[in-house]
């Protein structure tokens, strides 16, 4: 992104109030760089080369999730 890295965006997000589920996609594949992708409020964190499997299952686990967030604050 040309205004901000993704780390900042979701800074941004975060400080907004808003926890839409945030999933890293890099090419930066180690145990630090996933750290840090979660230690700045992101949700998940895939590396590439990209499965499809892996983003499936990211995709799946974190609709479920925010679909069960959804229920219960409307309940």
């Amino acid at each position: 992104m040309p205004a901000m890295d993704g780390f900042a965006a979701t800074r941004a997000i975060r400080r907004s109030g808003n926890q839409i589920p945030i999933v890293a996609m890099t090419a930066n594949a180690s145990a630090q760089d996933r750290e840090t992708c979660l230690l700045s409020g992101m949700n998940d964190y895939l590396s590439k080369p990209m499965r499809e499997e892996a983003l499936q299952a990211a995709i799946q686990k974190w609709l479920t999730v925010s679909e069960s967030c959804a229920e219960a604050a409307t309940a």
